[in-house]
């Protein structure tokens, strides 16, 4: 069986979290995660919310339970991850450069080249 959490919200953390969905940029899923307390706070079932946002209903309820057995700082947020810090390989520096590309002429209107019947190209 899986233990429901309430979430009860106070005026203070509404209006913060209002104010988050109402602001700048922000990370995708901290602003998922506040319209999802909302709408707990608001008495709508896990389900409901899963279906109106988008997400699956663990992420409802592990943000509900974030959210009750933490604060909104920890149900808003990640915790690190376990495991080693995505790295990218080191970088090689060059020995050489390439040389710069010869200069071609440019094709004027005349087509190919800047002759005109008239002139002759030699």
């Amino acid at each position: 069986m899986t233990i429901r959490y309430r979430v009860d919200l106070s005026e203070a953390e509404r209006s913060e979290l209002e104010a988050l969905l109402r602001g700048g940029r922000r990370a995708a899923r901290t602003l998922k995660r506040a319209q999802i307390l909302l709408a707990a706070d608001a008495g709508m079932p896990d389900e409901t919310i899963a279906q109106s946002l988008g997400v699956g209903g663990s992420t409802v309820y592990r943000t509900k339970r974030r959210f009750v057995e933490g604060n909104l700082d920890k149900a808003l947020h990640e915790e690190p991850r376990p495991g080693a810090p995505a790295s990218s390989p080191p970088r090689r520096k060059r020995c050489w450069s390439r040389p710069p590309a010869p200069a071609r002429p440019r094709a004027g209107r005349g087509g190919p080249s800047n002759c005109s019947p008239a002139r002759s190209c030699a």
